[in-house]
């Protein structure tokens, strides 16, 4: 499976009236610290609950128009701010635990130390 179909697959299993931020679907996707790719993602790709992904602490990241749909259908999916902000406590939604996707094997280091190389002075 791709990053981009992991994120996808992530992204569609947040249930109406909760929410979950940039890198929090990362990490459940296997990828921490991904958090720019899922914004590239929800950039690109379309019939998505994009309004349920949020920046960390819970705040609306976009702007204008875009911001005021997002708060309005959370709103209409009953979920709560507190000032401009989200209640996260309240409506944050928790992922299963994900072993994190590498990109190769980690070489294996010996923890017995190196011998030290005899010299013989002539």
């Amino acid at each position: 499976m791709t990053m981009e179909a992991r994120i996808l697959s992530t992204i569609r299993k947040i249930p109406r009236g909760k929410i979950s931020t940039y890198g929090a679907i990362a990490r459940a996707a296997g990828y921490p610290g991904a958090a720019r790719q899922v914004v590239g993602t929800l950039r690109h790709s379309y019939d998505l609950p994009w309004q349920r992904v949020l920046g960390a602490g819970g705040e609306i990241k976009l702007r204008g128009d875009s911001a005021i749909e997002q708060r309005l259908r959370l709103e209409s999916e009953g979920v709560a701010f507190r000032g401009r902000r989200v209640d996260i406590k309240k409506h944050e939604f928790k992922f299963a635990r994900v072993k994190t996707v590498t990109k190769g094997k980690k070489k294996r280091t010996s923890r017995t130390p190196a011998r030290k190389r005899r010299t013989t002075s002539g």
